[in-house]
């Protein structure tokens, strides 16, 4: 008898840097793929119905990442997605927060397929990174189907 178990599997890389381009932090974060981000994943194979990831957001709640969840604790910024490619099974999602986008103490991020609302495939929670008003943080998302 065969068994196949498919798992959806995220880490993301963030980069912080100051007004002059130099690197202040850098992150390397597992994720959470959440229910509602299986269902699309489920859904993608069947129909278009569902548009596709086009968004990342920033916060600055502490509530735990868990399956359940629909939308970050405490939004403070979301911006387009600067890119996505798949290779190897593995989407990579990137975006930029420039200056004075979702400036804070952030401390989660998730990816959204709507500018607003929408639906969410991955949230996490990491150590707070400082992003100061001048500063531009990247975010490279990996979502691996294995």
């Amino acid at each position: 008898m065969f068994t196949d178990i498919v798992k959806a599997k995220g880490e993301l890389l963030i980069l912080v840097k100051d007004e002059s381009g130099n690197l202040k932090d850098k992150r390397k974060v597992e994720n959470l793929v959440v229910t509602l981000g299986k269902n699309h994943i489920a859904n993608r194979l069947t129909s278009n119905a569902n548009v596709i990831m086009s968004h990342m957001a920033v916060g600055d709640s502490n509530t735990a990442a868990v399956v359940s969840q629909s939308g970050l604790g405490s939004e403070l910024a979301r911006v387009a997605l600067d890119s996505t490619t798949l290779a190897n099974a593995t989407a990579t999602y990137t975006a930029t927060f420039g200056a004075g986008s979702g400036t804070g103490s952030l401390t989660e991020a998730g990816i959204f397929n709507a500018a607003s609302s929408g639906i969410m495939l991955c949230r996490t929670n990491f150590n707070a990174v400082n992003k100061a008003a001048g500063d531009t943080i990247v975010i490279t998302w990996n979502v691996t189907i294995s």
